[in-house]
């Protein structure tokens, strides 16, 4: 049988996290690409050699060039840099914006009928941007987040009352950021709403620490952020949407009317298939919830804006 191949670009500490879960699935041709000459080739090396040790045998690339990444079938983007002192969000965004639109040129060229995931922040206009650049439909072009999100919260949740993490299951909406919005009403603790087990105030403690989720990780590193987490999410999004399997996950997904939204990438529940994104699921939100969500999307919404001025479309 032959093996889905998955270029990824960026081989820092997210993208040599996401090429070693996909090496020890056993099932993918992986690509590591990075534009720091040795960095994608050491690591790709390092994680063949770990399959000695892990009972992997997945074939390995590392390069520089992307010739090598052709008819891939998925392609994560972890590409960007993090805002440093004395950058302005508009300078960030620029920046962000120059990489992540030659990284998508460079790999949808070679890739016409890959799926793009995008991980590069500010994660919901990335995921913009590279729909824009691409050309390609919207269903191809998913951003990772909720997924990320979700996580947090249900450990978060999971740890105050002392059960296995997987008991716990949670959706968060919106943008990436302080304005996601966590649904308290589709979180449940083995199956019992989390409201019936935690008061009022230690939700609102939850809530404002997993909003937080990825500052608090950056304080405790001082000189990165989080890898580990995030690679798994890419990894679970990957694998929902090369088997096929009909996932439904909270990601940032192109809405044309959904949750009234137009033209806007936002985190909202989709499942995810062999097409990427299937279909957009739309929940039953109450006013508070769609208030948190609408002021969310003004936000990205702006953002939105300012790369379509930013790109000259």
């Amino acid at each position: 049988m032959t093996q889905r191949k998955i270029t990824v670009v960026g081989a820092g500490n997210v993208g040599g996290s996401i090429a070693q879960r996909l090496a020890d699935r056993n099932g993918y041709e992986i690509v590591l690409v990075d534009i720091v000459d040795g960095l994608p080739q050491g690591k790709a090396l390092d994680l063949a050699q770990a399959g000695a040790v892990c009972g992997h045998d997945s074939h390995i690339i590392g390069t520089g060039c992307y010739d090598e990444t052709a008819d891939s079938d998925a392609v994560v983007v972890t590409s960007g840099i993090a805002r440093k002192p004395g950058m302005s969000r508009s300078e960030l965004l620029e920046t962000n914006i120059q990489i992540v639109q030659s990284v998508v040129r460079e790999a949808s060229q070679r890739s016409p009928a890959a799926i793009f995931v995008i991980v590069a922040n500010p994660l919901d206009a990335m995921t913009y941007v590279a729909w824009r650049v691409s050309g390609f439909p919207k269903q191809r072009v998913v951003g990772m987040a909720g997924v990320l999100d979700s996580a947090r919260f249900r450990m978060f949740i999971a740890r105050e009352l002392n059960v296995p993490a997987h008991d716990v299951q949670a959706m968060v909406l919106g943008g990436h950021g302080d304005a996601m919005v966590p649904l308290i009403r589709y979180t449940t603790v083995r199956g019992q709403p989390v409201d019936q087990c935690l008061s009022t105030e230690q939700l609102d403690a939850l809530v404002t620490r997993t909003r937080g989720g990825g500052a608090e990780i950056v304080n405790f590193l001082k000189t990165g952020s989080a890898y580990y987490a995030p690679a798994a999410s890419v990894v679970e999004m990957v694998e929902a949407m090369l088997q096929d399997q009909g996932t439904v996950l909270p990601c940032a997904a192109l809405c044309e009317g959904e949750y009234g939204l137009r033209g806007v990438y936002m985190g909202v529940p989709v499942r995810l298939g062999k097409n990427g994104v299937e279909e957009i699921l739309e929940y039953n939100l109450t006013p508070e919830e769609k208030a948190a969500f609408d002021t969310s999307a003004r936000g990205v919404r702006e953002l939105c804006r300012e790369v379509d001025k930013l790109l000259g479309v």
